[in-house]
């Protein structure tokens, strides 16, 4: 199943409209990074309402570690810079969607700065929702809203992806092979 992050959260309306949001397409965990307000706060609550106070009164808060438990960790950014960032070289919401396995996390940064370049090194992929080039940054609640419809749209990918465990033991091999290989330099 699909988790919501929510590094650094300021402001628990945002939590309570992401929570609402979650619940309109049917996506139930919401983990908290380091927040910086109470996401039970009376504005977070009122921003929520019905089935989405049980994902709020759930959310679970943590640190970056979490992110270890996820096979999958698609980032999200306003920011595309391609040619002096290769990180941030993102996909479209319709291509996310082939990479998402039954255990992703998708990380939405804070509400004024996003993600910073080394959260965004800890993610197999980041996407960017095409938004006008006069206001590209959307609000976090928003942007959740947008990535979990197209999320809600996949019926089940065909291709089995490597888990995290699959992925860390290939690049440890390759990483080993690659100490043991006698490259000739000038």
């Amino acid at each position: 199943m699909t988790s919501v992050v929510l590094v650094e959260p300021e402001h628990p309306s945002n939590i309570g409209a992401a929570a609402r949001a979650m619940a309109n397409f049917g996506f139930k965990k919401l983990i908290l990074i380091n927040p910086k307000c109470n996401h039970l706060d009376n504005e977070a609550i009122l921003r929520a309402k019905h089935s989405a106070l049980k994902i709020l009164k759930s959310a679970k808060v943590a640190d970056f570690s979490i992110l270890n438990n996820f096979d999958t960790v698609i980032g999200t950014s306003a920011i595309e810079s391609i040619d002096y960032n290769v990180m941030r070289s993102p996909l479209n919401p319709e291509q996310m969607k082939k990479f998402v396995t039954k255990n992703t996390a998708v990380v939405f940064g804070r509400e004024g700065k996003g993600l910073k370049n080394n959260e965004i090194a800890m993610c197999d992929f980041i996407v960017k929702i095409p938004t006008s080039k006069e206001y590209r940054t959307m609000n976090v609640s928003h942007s959740v809203a947008v990535i979990l419809y197209e999320l809600s749209k996949i019926k089940e990918n065909k291709i089995r992806l490597a888990t995290k465990k699959e992925k860390d033991i290939l690049l440890k091999q390759i990483k080993e092979s690659a100490e043991n290989m006698d490259f000739a330099t000038k």
